[in-house]
């Protein structure tokens, strides 16, 4: 018995912990009770009441509070603080009064006591009205106690933008000892002239500079999270133009899954500027998706792999299982999504068979993301060459035939944009990978599992990315080196791309290549440049130096081969390349050259690479 009153007393309590300050609260309604209900006989009678309604206004006091009683708990009115009184609390306490304005006349009836229709009606508004007047001058005197003594000094700010985040931000801000908020601005003209929590709003984002100088403010907020990207860029630019320094609140998406809050303003970050609107994915679809089933991800230590984790973590699989040959990597983003028994993390090489089939056996999973891969294309180019191939081509064929094998449902391969019409070795071997699995897909014992590939390209902060590189950089006060002033390459942030692969995996039926829309290409040199900005330098302090295209690199990358058409999909940022394909005697032609032995040089891959991919133009061929 004992045991058994231990168990039942360490799960969470689901009962309302009673306190002073709660009876406090269900005596004070009690009261306003008694008084709406003497108070409503009172005004029925023009304040004289005659000594025999008088008796009768007593003689019910105790059933017209008796009802109410129940309906005040029932109705949950004390499991909020009067501190923070709110809409919800008055809908409660409505709902309360309205069912009680039913039960008394109703009762009265029953008990043969005569009711006055004026005063039922009179009673329950005062009643309301006294409960509701109460919270709400509470909360008034509770907020001007935490108001800061008049000594503190704030900085202003003006906040851009009138919508929920930024009433929710002048509200926080309202109490903090660094910030004074003295405007707003907002493109929505209903807003003008208007307050929000006391504070007005001015005008336009065109009269922003006036608005500053009139207040002598020198910082702005740009509070606009569920606002198109573009929209809150022009909001950033022209801030910046007005000399203010710029900060945002975070993002729509930290927003809503609750890791932060409104009040916690940060810096303008270059994913702010080339961002794009959010990405509209079938979150009832992808829960269907994973909720309850194991999970691999290859490469899971890495910046694409290890996002995947995150997002796929809150879809609640049965097992996340992460695999990767970097221990630090694999220990980082475990410790990151934290020890528990729906995470496995497997040390293991996606080239080795036996480990990968192990890992597969053991683990069932019926999805597997292949994220792992050599991405660096000049460290790729010459001396490790090979590697490459091995890495990027053999490890896909490696998991591919072990998720046959195994039964897997799905294999979401992650491609690049590099793989189109490539010009290196990294390029080349991602685009034989994306054979493979097409060739795997197509064999004729018609295989259960479904390989989907995505292509997409740069992501911002990747690991070996130019972003990291920049603010190396910056940080050691420059030179930024670029390779080009005319190179440019498509960009998109690392939450963004792992959003579309989930949308693809989801989509893909198999044999699929999706690609997705990465927008405009942007010019190393601008992100040079912005970055420096960002950081408070201007390009007198930190110069930019070109030091010339790196061996493998070309000017512009492709989202799609020349000779290649697209599908669209129903989802606007997802398109499915149609490619050509090979067989399986290709597949065989690639296996007897990554199971032989080792080409003597980085010429040699690249010869045969250009035999199997024939859209793969190796620079010394192309030069020649």
């Amino acid at each position: 018995m004992a045991q058994g009153r231990r168990r039942g007393g360490a799960g969470p309590s689901t009962t309302m912990k009673i306190s002073w300050r709660t009876g406090l609260a269900f005596f004070h309604d009690l009261s306003a009770c008694v008084v709406a209900w003497l108070v409503a006989f009172w005004v029925r009678f023009n304040f004289d009441v005659p000594p025999e309604f008088f008796t009768h206004a007593v003689n019910t006091l105790p059933l017209f509070v008796g009802v109410h009683a129940p309906l005040f708990i029932g109705f949950s009115l004390y499991r909020s603080l009067w501190r923070f009184a709110s809409i919800t609390d008055l809908r409660r306490m409505a709902t309360a009064v309205l069912c009680g304005a039913v039960i008394v006349p109703a009762a009265m009836t029953v008990l043969v006591m005569p009711p006055l229709r004026s005063v039922l009606v009179i009673a329950p508004v005062l009643l309301l009205l006294m409960m509701a007047a109460s919270r709400v001058l509470y909360r008034a005197w509770k907020e001007r106690r935490f108001q800061l003594p008049p000594d503190v000094e704030q900085t202003p700010v003006l906040v851009l933008g009138a919508g929920d985040s930024a009433a929710r931000l002048v509200q926080d801000l309202a109490r903090s000892t660094q910030w004074r908020v003295v405007g707003l601005l907002s493109n929505n003209g209903d807003a003008r002239g208007r307050e929000i929590h006391g504070v007005r709003v001015l005008g336009s984002f065109d009269d922003l500079e006036s608005a500053a100088r009139a207040r002598n403010v020198t910082h702005a907020i740009v509070a606009m999270p569920d606002a198109a990207h573009g929209e809150r860029r022009r909001a950033v630019e022209r801030a910046r133009d007005a000399g203010l320094k710029v900060l945002t609140v975070p993002s729509f998406d930290d927003l809503l899954s609750g890791k932060v809050t409104v009040s916690q303003i940060r810096n303008v970050e270059l994913d702010d500027l080339l961002g794009r609107d959010p990405v509209t994915l079938d979150t009832a679809g992808l829960k269907h998706w994973i909720s309850g089933r194991v999970v691999l991800v290859t490469g899971a230590g890495g910046s694409i792999g290890s996002e995947l984790c995150r997002q796929i973590i809150r879809y609640a699989p049965r097992e996340l299982v992460l695999f990767d040959h970097d221990e630090f990597a694999l220990y980082t983003i475990e410790q990151e999504l934290g020890a528990t028994a729906a995470i496995v993390s497997l040390i293991g090489d996606v080239k080795d068979v036996a480990r990968v089939k192990e890992a597969l056996a053991a683990r069932c999973p019926s999805i597997v993301f292949h994220a792992a891969a050599y991405k660096h294309v000049p460290l790729m180019e010459t001396r490790n060459a090979w590697q490459a191939v091995l890495n990027n081509t053999l490890g896909t064929r490696v998991v591919g035939e072990a998720c046959l094998a195994a039964g897997v449902e799905k294999l979401v391969f992650i491609s690049t944009d590099k793989a189109v019409n490539p010009t290196n070795v990294m390029g080349a071997s991602k685009r034989a990978a994306e054979l493979v699995c097409q060739v795997l897909q197509q064999e004729p014992t018609k295989p259960a599992t479904q390989f989907v590939t995505v292509r997409f390209g740069n992501v911002l902060g990747s690991t070996g990315s130019v972003i990291p590189r920049f603010r190396e950089q910056i940080a050691k006060g420059g030179p930024l080196t670029v390779t080009h002033p005319e190179i440019t390459r498509f960009f998109m942030s690392i939450p963004e791309a792992v959003q579309l692969v989930l949308q693809a995996g989801l989509m893909g039926k198999g044999g699929e290549i999706f690609v997705l829309d990465m927008g405009e290409p942007v010019r190393i040199v601008d992100l040079a440049r912005e970055l420096i900005r960002l950081s408070g330098y201007g390009q007198a302090e930190i110069p930019i130096t070109f030091t010339g295209l790196r061996p493998g690199e070309k000017l512009y990358e492709e989202p799609l081969a020349d000779n290649e058409k697209t599908l669209p999909t129903p989802h606007p940022r997802l398109r499915v390349a149609q490619t050509r394909r090979e067989d399986a005697a290709w597949l065989s032609d690639l296996n007897r050259w990554l199971e032989g032995a080792a080409p003597a040089d980085a010429g040699a891959v690249k010869t045969t690479l250009a035999r199997l991919v024939p859209e793969y133009q190796p620079q010394h061929i192309a030069d020649e």
